[in-house]
């Protein structure tokens, strides 16, 4: 072959490569090779190609949405065996109750106490909200207060084997001591006890007195509460829940209606 005609052929290569070499090739971190598998789940919109950057964002946020529903699918299921199973529940019958297997449970919850921590947000926010609901509307302070340790009271004896679930905390090297990070009881606790503490405080403010015990007073109650709950769930079962949230009323009521009344604010 002349110089000529070799020269010709090596610019003609290079014109036939210059594309290739512009192109992206396979990344091993494409969203679609490393979208998770689950039971029946496969990975969606595979065609073969890599996808440009902004796709494989689509289908990352895709695949999140998918992990969040079916983290949620298995907290319910969890609920659910709860409720059949008792407090002790084991994760076999947790997957039994979602219709899958304990690997696909340990693919979405890193041990029981991360499944465990799912549950309690759950709880949690049902009962903050049916405490907060009761007290909001109830009206004098002493309705108020009634309407709130019934609240409480009313989630035990609907579900006595999710409060005991939630109250004891399966062991765990994550899980901590009272007022540590993942102390889920103290959280609540003390995040109502905040809310009663401010019910209080406003009553206050309003009769013109001093509202600084309401932050003590509210936790008191909750604690107050929540230890009767717990005496009257393992002991004293047969007792009428109207019964019991009766006596701590008249027992708190004792001390709150010196400050946290109308007759007081005028004394």
């Amino acid at each position: 072959m002349s110089r000529r005609s070799q020269r010709h052929e090596d610019e003609g290569r290079g014109h036939r490569d210059a594309p290739r070499r512009g192109r992206p090739g396979p990344s091993s971190g494409d969203a679609a090779s490393d979208a998770p598998s689950d039971d029946g789940a496969g990975a969606g919109g595979v065609d073969g190609h890599s996808a440009p950057a902004p796709r494989r964002d689509k289908r990352s946020s895709r695949w999140d949405e998918h992990r969040r529903a079916r983290r949620n699918e298995l907290t319910l299921a969890t609920i659910v065996a709860i409720r059949a199973h008792g407090a002790d529940v084991g994760m076999s019958q947790v997957a039994a109750q979602a219709r899958t297997s304990k690997t696909v449970v340990y693919r979405h919850f890193a041990d029981k106490f991360d499944l465990y921590q799912a549950v309690c947000e759950r709880v949690g926010a049902v009962i903050v909200g049916k405490v907060q609901d009761a007290m909001r509307v109830a009206g004098p302070p002493e309705q108020t207060l009634l309407a709130g340790v019934d609240a409480y009271l009313s989630l035990i004896e609907a579900d006595p084997d999710i409060y005991r679930y939630v109250m004891r905390p399966p062991a765990s090297e994550r899980s901590s001591s009272a007022g540590g990070p993942n102390d889920f009881v103290g959280d609540l606790t003390s995040f109502i006890g905040d809310f009663v503490g401010d019910i209080i405080s406003t009553e206050l403010h309003r009769q013109g007195r001093d509202a600084t015990p309401a932050t003590t007073w509210g936790h008191s109650l909750v604690g107050m509460v929540r230890s009767v709950g717990d005496h009257w769930l393992t002991v004293r079962p047969e007792v009428a829940r109207e019964t019991i949230a009766a006596e701590i009323t008249d027992l708190a009521w004792a001390g709150l209606s010196r400050t946290v009344n109308a007759a007081a604010a005028s004394a």
